[in-house]
């Protein structure tokens, strides 16, 4: 682009859900009723973990950091997607759009990996029940949480200094409702195959892997739990991990394939699709699932509403 004259972007036009007026007022509604559930379920999960001291596990820790993630992760992208539905025209500075880039897959990656060290949790609790408190020490939990946190920050800001180093000219109408990379890509006046690869790389890279740690953790379980006569003991042992892995579906149902299409047209519009999913819709079942599946989280839920007893079995 040298010697010709070309116009800098300094903000970008972010897309609508829809364009239907009747449609965003109905979705407005329901993204915000949405959202504030997202924020009460899971601020609730937090809120009875600390102030339940038979919760002071490292399953329970790590269920109340998945729930603040949740919280932050929908926090991210939720707000500016319902100022799109009633703004004529939504706009966002570029600095702000990297900003988004930043968090959007530092909360990602680090929900991610989080579901894979409590993965691992589970298969500690049930296969070497006798060493648990040894293996799954306060410190080891501590340790793994923030391995979670400088990774998924390391991961996120090598995407974000690449893409920050991207010139944007002419075109500033992001096709998302969001900041994302893939949108951006399109937007860029310079050559985005390294930042293409990468994204393909590196985020394919943990998504697999974690997902291949996770599989491998419930692989062993399930052997484990073969070796086990007793339906009911199967029953009670498995019944602990139902809820984990109700949420590693929805998570990674539709993540599974979004980094490893390319920035196409129609791969764009499938991640608009799946978009609403695991920004809206996932955060919101977490904290049921959790809920209704852990009876642990049931009497403590109820011990503090209606102070009730919470009765150990």
């Amino acid at each position: 682009m040298e010697g010709k004259n070309y116009t800098v972007v300094t903000e970008f036009i972010l897309m609508a859900v829809t364009r239907n007026p009747y449609l965003r007022a109905m979705l407005f509604i329901a993204f915000l009723l949405l959202y504030l559930f997202t924020l009460l379920g899971n601020i609730c999960i937090i809120t009875v973990v600390l102030m339940n001291r038979n919760l002071h596990t490292p399953m329970y820790i790590f269920l109340s950091n998945l729930s603040f993630f949740d919280i932050v992760y929908s926090s991210t992208t939720v707000p500016k997607m319902m100022a799109g539905l009633v703004m004529e025209v939504s706009k966002i500075h570029v600095k702000n759009c990297i900003i988004q880039i930043h968090f959007f897959h530092f909360f990602g990656c680090t929900e991610a990996l989080l579901l894979t060290t409590m993965s691992y949790d589970r298969y500690v609790a049930i296969c070497n029940p006798l060493r648990y408190n040894t293996i799954m020490s306060k410190s080891v939990c501590l340790q793994l949480i923030s391995s979670c946190w400088i990774v998924s920050f390391a991961y996120s800001l090598t995407h974000t200094i690449l893409t920050s180093m991207l010139p944007f000219c002419k075109l500033n109408q992001v096709s998302h409702f969001f900041c994302d990379i893939k949108p951006l890509l399109n937007l860029a006046c310079a050559d985005t195959s390294l930042n293409e690869t990468l994204v393909i790389l590196i985020t394919g890279f943990i998504a697999v892997s974690t997902f291949c740690l996770i599989f491998l953790s419930y692989a062993l379980i399930g052997a484990h739990l073969m070796k086990i006569r007793s339906f009911q003991e199967r029953r009670k042992a498995f019944s602990t991990c139902t809820s984990h892995l109700t949420v590693v579906l929805l998570y990674y149902g539709p993540l599974t394939t979004r980094f490893l299409r390319p920035a196409t047209t129609d791969s764009l519009e499938q991640d608009r699709q799946t978009a609403v999913l695991y920004t809206i819709i996932t955060p919101v079942l977490n904290p049921i699932i959790y809920a209704l599946r852990n009876q642990e989280v049931k009497m403590a839920v109820k011990s503090k509403i209606w102070g009730l007893k919470v009765v150990q079995n």
